[in-house]
């Protein structure tokens, strides 16, 4: 049996787009990466409290936009991964790089499902060159169409 299951929650914040449109995204991201089988985890978050995840798991301090943890995966298993985005950092992305703040957001679960798929990308501005980078892309204009064409 194909199944990727995606869920998605809140821990105190409101994001400014319907958590089906988030799981959606990752579904999207999974199925161009071939993934057949999947358990996500997509949990939004307050700045503190990914600040915390931030400095506990990565030694980095501060709040950051997505941190995405993949699990090792048996020959044939479910990709496994818990996804946290805080919409605060996100939505200073999006105004910053000037773009909405749903694109950002779907832009973030795409994100961290390619890195829960092993991807990775060099820090500074070498990354928005990196493959890792033009395949998010590519991914957020195809999540970005499927979510408009539901709406019509």
């Amino acid at each position: 049996m194909n199944a990727l299951v995606v869920a998605v929650s809140r821990q105190g914040v409101r994001p400014a787009i319907a958590e089906s449109r988030l799981a959606e995204a990752a579904r999207v991201a999974l199925r161009a990466e071939k993934v057949r089988h999947a358990l996500i985890s997509i949990t939004l978050v307050t700045s503190p409290r990914i600040a915390a995840l931030n400095g506990k798991h990565l030694n980095h301090r501060g709040p950051t936009d997505v941190i995405s943890f993949g699990f090792s995966r048996e020959r044939g298993g479910p990709l496994v991964a818990d996804i946290y985005i805080a919409p605060a950092v996100a939505r200073a992305n999006a105004r910053r790089l000037g773009v909405g703040i749903r694109e950002e957001l779907v832009r973030l679960v795409v994100h961290g499902v390619l890195h829960a798929l092993g991807h990775d990308h060099p820090e500074g501005a070498a990354r928005f060159r990196s493959p890792m980078w033009l395949r998010q892309e590519a991914l957020v204009k195809r999540a970005m169409r499927r979510a408009m064409r539901r709406a019509a």
